[in-house]
């Protein structure tokens, strides 16, 4: 089975306590432990779309990634805006190589097939108070990596014609006034119609968009879970 869940913000080397933001995250990661053990097989797969640890590289981040790694099932995570200790690919790699982190790949400018689906997906990103001209840059690169990951999802699409596609992102595409247009041409074209996100924290039902242009979104972040995955569904909606 194919799980999801987003903002684990994991902080077991660093200072940073997340209770700050209201009771729900008391103690997240012991209950992410318990929820994940009870939900997730070994034989299972876990997307987890970026703000895995606070860690500010990845000396840091190691006790997270080595928490992660010891959870049931393989597990592919992407980059999120707090993940500052996101290096290049081949350096991650080396890393998780030698901490002996075996059930961890990376969503980044490629895509994978598991559990009947191929999984696409980048950050993206968001503007909160106005465009910039630095934004435009990062619409226009986030748009470009998908597109990227989706034409590697193409060539597994070929080897497995009746897989699923699932796009996973970090930022939502759409959410309130805010539009991404740049990503939302690119999943149209592309003909996705599903994508699981995080980044939103302490949102209501109501307050999410869960439908655009025949795209439906998924919000996935740990707190709007309790902390427990996501299953996602195997067949197309």
């Amino acid at each position: 089975m194919l799980y999801v869940i987003a903002d684990t913000h994991l902080s077991f080397s660093v200072e940073k306590p997340m209770d700050v933001f209201g009771a729900k995250w008391e103690n997240h990661a012991e209950k992410l432990r318990e929820n994940w053990i009870k939900t997730v097989k070994d034989g299972d797969t876990v997307v987890l779309p970026g703000d895995v640890s606070w860690g500010i590289n990845l000396e840091e981040a190691r006790e997270d990634l080595l928490f992660i790694d010891k959870l049931p099932g393989k597990k592919i995570i992407g980059k999120g805006n707090h993940d500052y200790w996101w290096s290049t690919a081949r350096k991650i790699e080396a890393f998780f190589e030698e901490n002996g982190i075996k059930t961890i790949s990376l969503l980044y400018n490629n895509a994978h097939f598991a559990e009947n689906t191929v999984i696409c997906g980048t950050r993206g990103w968001m503007n909160d108070f106005g465009i910039k001209e630095e934004d435009e840059r990062i619409f226009k690169r986030e748009a470009a990596r998908m597109e990227l990951s989706l034409k590697e999802g193409e060539k597994l699409k070929k080897l497995h014609p009746d897989a699923n596609l699932k796009v996973f992102m970090h930022y939502p595409a759409v959410f309130g006034k805010f539009i991404n247009y740049e990503m939302i041409d690119v999943l149209y074209r592309y003909g996705v119609t599903e994508v699981y996100y995080g980044h939103l924290h302490n949102v209501t039902d109501e307050q999410i968009d869960k439908e655009y242009l025949g795209i439906k979104f998924h919000l996935a972040a740990g707190d709007y879970l309790g902390f427990q995955p996501m299953r996602v569904e195997s067949r197309q909606l």
